[in-house]
């Protein structure tokens, strides 16, 4: 044995400490059982042939040629480039940590490479590694995969050096060891042996086959470019493209307003929709939603002429949305109290000329409007005092017309608009009608803003089955003690709530025992929803199902449906199954899908991918693809990334992209740096997501100029520019932002400074530190729903400027036991004085009626 050097050492330190050297491998099983499994399969002669040939025309090992391919597979299991695996170097000789990457190339030069990584380890293998990795304080595994290819150079694997790996690669925890066997006729063959609690038998046979598929690709052609070529068999690409899709469903040959008429005429006088204590028949909403579309062809609407629909959520609204329909024209939502400069980017990129509003929303419409002379307004008053017809048009309307744009948020800095048809649109209707049992006479709540896509099918699924639409107030919404009366009392049966909203629910419903007897089936959808949140639920409603549904705007809203009646069993809740006519992919970035249980990124086709982004050919031609595996169909490639489960769902993993979702709002980082970057002074500017204790989600600006400006003069610029949900909480100045190796601004390093200032000074008491008993209770209790340390806030704070945003005051009312209201906060909102008003002998303790607005 020779001498350790320090160059043997330096060596090892440098392949242990790489940043992210572990490869964990997929799970795949759904019996997880202790033990150990094997199998075999033969490598075709022809195949080891060749590349024993070209093992010989390169001078390098047979054995290097395998551990080439085994590293190609490993990194299409785990998407990554660098991986690392147990190489066994020696007969029984510990497996030694092998650190390979697989970046872009042919297979000759992946070979070349890892024979190089091979002969390193070789000329180091002597060091005693093991002892330098607990000098390092490296408890964990250092990999997953065992190689052990020396029967490819003609080496002997008996049945002792298997007993010996195993007893050496018990402490490693290794999921999968494969090795070469050489027979005595020269034969080769793969032999996997796995553990049962992670991998099954067919995981284990197609892990084989990925082996093979490698091998049969470098004989093939070892000058090919390996990261273009798949590893899935034609077997399993089936399974993926037919096997994992979204049920077929019949969809009738009619659009969302043909099939609302036929219910009227069926039940003309049902109750179709409730806002308030107004209340809708089926006949009474169809007329007027007939007179409003008439009073939109007098006005020259042509067939996909783009409507903006300027309205608060009321009973006129939903009029106005089927009106847009019945004409054959194009709904786009805009909500009234968007800044000016906002509607105005909307109403331009969609070549908007029409806009359908009312005299109370018109506020900053008018701003928006003043130099866009050619955009007509209609007011529905108006329409209605015209006295048009209140029959039905009969405007031929065909599946694939478009039938609506949502504007998402955009990363160039101005927001993109999603168009989407009438047939994925009537998809998604019947998807939900399905999936969540929604029949005649049964009600479905609406209560998401306008601009976000999951109102539409809030609004009108319960019209295509004779069911009632209950239109819940904001002001109801924003006091959940009325907003849960109000779901009692109305006799919903159908709900969809963002996770962070859920949350405030639940807490109430805990503290308040409610019967919810109508309720049968709660979605939640916008945000990831956390196995702690489910488990709370069922705890509280064992009887009242959960759905955690998942999809984007481009898709038509949700593509999945996760139906629980109970918390899930794993760590993370499962986005679930593709829903009806959904065709859903995980593929790589060359749009082949990825090995079963590999992460990738998550690709739509079927009906309910859209046409584009409205007038924007630059970014909707990355996105919007033709559909490789089928003929004739759109394929959206989303941001968002995920994995295939063993049970045939999909579970999301993550975005790959700066967008994010914060209480269920949609949101392109970009878009809010490139605004910072327009105000004066403003060099530099990142934002990011920082966590409270309470793990809710907030947004943290930082920014860079020669010295530091008046933040409430950029938050001034932002809220200006911007939807609320899109302004930072906070706002930090740096004459420099930090810098990656790569010259790019370290988000991570600017994540962990935000959650740092977020809990700094955690010490010390803040000047004017509250005093009284209720300014003492009130810090408490501000402290527990912000997630900051008690001892950071002050008499004189405000709530808001604390990051308090309208569902933190509602969970502060709550935490309060509603000692003070939504609309108490919103007007005291200094500590000091909401204390004042708690002692005061003449506050009362509100009640659901005096919260009205």
């Amino acid at each position: 044995m020779a001498p350790n050097t320090p160059a043997d050492r330096n060596f090892w330190h440098g392949v242990l400490t790489t940043s992210g050297a572990f490869t964990p491998l997929p799970r795949w099983t759904l019996k997880p059982v202790a033990g150990l499994a094997e199998h075999v399969a033969p490598i075709p002669v022809g195949h080891a042939t060749a590349l024993q040939r070209l093992a010989d025309d390169l001078a390098v090992r047979l054995s290097s040629v395998l551990l080439a391919a085994h590293a190609k597979v490993l990194a299409a299991l785990t998407g990554e480039c660098d991986v690392t695996t147990g190489y066994v170097a020696a007969a029984g000789a510990p497996p030694l940590p092998c650190r390979l990457t697989t970046g872009a190339g042919s297979w000759r030069t992946l070979l070349t490479n890892t024979h190089e990584v091979a002969a390193q380890l070789l000329a180091h293998r002597d060091y005693p590694v093991d002892d330098l990795r607990n000098e390092l304080g490296m408890t964990e595994p250092p990999f997953e995969t065992v190689l052990d290819a020396r029967g490819a150079d003609g080496d002997s694997i008996d049945t002792d050096d298997e007993q010996a790996a195993d007893s050496c690669e018990r402490g490693t925890e290794a999921v999968l060891r494969l090795a070469v066997v050489r027979h005595g006729d020269g034969r080769l063959t793969l032999r996997l042996r796995y553990r049962t609690d992670a991998l099954d038998a067919d995981s284990a046979a197609r892990i084989a086959g990925y082996h093979l598929t490698a091998l049969r690709l470098i004989a093939a052609d070892p000058d090919a470019e390996h990261a273009q070529q798949s590893l899935v068999s034609a077997e399993e690409m089936r399974r993926q493209i037919e096997g994992l899709a979204g049920p077929h469903r019949s969809l009738p040959d009619a659009r969302v307003h043909e099939l609302f008429e036929q219910r009227v005429r069926h039940n003309p006088h049902a109750v179709a929709a409730v806002h308030g204590n107004q209340q809708w028949t089926y006949r009474e909403l169809n007329a007027r939603a007939n007179q409003l579309a008439r009073a939109l062809l007098a006005r020259g609407l042509d067939r996909e002429g783009v409507v903006a629909v300027v309205m608060d959520r009321n009973l006129d609204w939903l009029a106005a949305v089927l009106a847009v329909f019945k004409a054959g024209g194009v709904y786009l939502p805009v909500e009234p109290h968007l800044p000016a400069d906002r509607i105005k980017a909307m109403l331009a990129r969609s070549d908007c000329r029409l806009v359908l509003t009312e005299l109370a929303s018109t506020g900053t419409l008018q701003t928006a409007l003043a130099s866009m002379p050619a955009v007509r307004t209609l007011l529905t008053d108006t329409a209605f005092e015209e006295g048009h017809a209140a029959c039905d048009l009969g405007v031929a309307v065909a599946p694939d017309q478009l039938a609506y744009i949502y504007f998402t948020s955009g990363s160039t800095g101005e927001p993109k608009g999603a168009m989407c048809e009438h047939a994925g649109m009537l998809n998604h209707l019947y998807a939900k009608i399905d999936d969540l049992e929604i029949t005649e006479r049964q009600v479905v709540a609406q209560t998401a803003p306008q601009c976000f896509d999951i109102s539409l099918w809030q609004l009108v699924s319960a019209l295509l089955v004779g069911g009632r639409t209950l239109l819940v107030e904001q002001e109801v919404i924003l006091d959940v003690e009325r907003f849960v009366d109000k779901i009692a009392r109305g006799r919903v049966s159908v709900l969809q709530v963002v996770p962070s909203y859920l949350e405030v629910v639940l807490t109430y419903l805990e503290q308040h025992s409610r019967g919810l007897p109508d309720l049968r089936y709660v979605s939640v959808t916008g945000e990831a929803l956390k196995k702690e949140l489910a488990q709370r639920w069922f705890a509280a409603k064992p009887h009242i199902k959960l759905v955690n549904a998942y999809g984007l705007t481009e898709t038509s809203d949700d593509t999945n449906h996760e139906i629980m009646d109970r918390a899930p069993d794993g760590d993370r809740v499962p986005l679930g199954r593709p829903v009806s006519n959904v065709h859903l992919y995980v593929v790589d970035e060359h749009l082949n899908p990825v090995p079963l249980g590999a992460p990738g990124a998550i690709a739509f086709a079927g009906l309910c991918v859209g046409r584009g982004y409205v007038n924007d050919p630059e970014r909707t031609r990355p996105v919007y693809l033709r559909d490789p595996h089928r003929e004739g169909r759109r394929l959206y490639l989303s941001g968002d990334f995920g994995r295939w489960l063993p049970d045939g769902k999909l579970e999301f993993l993550g975005r790959r992209d700066t967008q994010v979702k914060i209480r269920g709002f949609r949101i392109e980082i970009g878009e809010i740096e490139n605004t910072l970057l327009k105000v004066p002074g403003v060099r530099d500017s990142a934002v990011v997501v920082a966590e409270r204790p309470d793990r809710s989600a907030h947004l943290v600006a930082f920014y860079s100029s020669t010295q530091p400006l008046d933040t409430d003069v950029l938050l001034d610029r932002l809220g200006a520019a911007l939807p609320a949900y899109m302004v930072p909480a906070a706002v930090h100045w740096s004459d420099a932002l930090p810098l990656t190796a790569n010259s790019k601004i370290d988000r991570k390093a600017l994540t962990a400074l935000a959650t740092r200032l977020h809990s700094a000074e955690d010490d010390g008491r803040t000047p004017g530190e509250p005093g009284t008993p209720a300014e003492q209770r009130l810090a408490a209790a501000w402290a527990g729903v912000l997630g900051i340390p008690q001892g950071r806030i002050g008499r004189h704070d405000h709530f808001f400027h604390l990051g308090g945003t309208s569902l933190a005051a509602v969970k502060l009312a709550i935490s309060l036991d509603r000692a003070v209201s939504l609309a108490d906060i919103t007007r005291h909102p200094v500590l000091t004085d909401l204390a004042g008003l708690l002692e005061s002998p003449f506050h009362r303790q509100p009640t659901a009626q005096s919260d009205l607005v």
